[in-house]
């Protein structure tokens, strides 16, 4: 992560918090990872990341891989982790960034992508 002000880039937070996101997710084998801007259409976060797991124990692992990560740099720990026990929809709520681990069935069932339109989504570059 970099260091940025606020004053040079108000929004640097969110998004260093959301590509330590997706670099953990990617760490550990997500599948199907979409991001979706939110900072102009609510209040309730910046960024909202959308992935799926192939199992539930795959998606009880990425939650606790974000957990320790946020702990390990020192970050304010999330608001809340739901569904972890049972693992087939994990919410970590990161304040600015809301990520929902998925099995893809559960994924497919709820579709919150049709929930935000196509201009507050985008699939982050694959690494090699």
């Amino acid at each position: 992560m970099t260091d940025r002000t606020p004053e040079s880039n108000p929004q640097g937070d969110s998004c260093d918090l959301r590509d330590l996101v997706l670099q953990v997710l990617d760490d550990a084998k997500a599948q199907d990872v979409e991001v979706f801007d939110l900072r102009e259409r609510n209040t309730f976060a910046d960024f909202m990341v959308v992935a799926s797991g192939t199992s539930s124990r795959q998606n009880k692992a990425m939650a606790d891989r974000l957990g320790m990560k946020i702990k390990a740099l020192g970050l304010p720990a999330p608001l809340g982790v739901e569904g972890q026990q049972e693992g087939e929809w994990v919410l970590v709520d990161l304040n600015d960034v809301v990520v929902h681990l998925m099995l893809p069935q559960t994924r497919a069932f709820y579709n919150l992508e049709k929930l935000w339109d196509e201009t507050t989504r985008s699939r982050p570059a694959q690494s090699n």
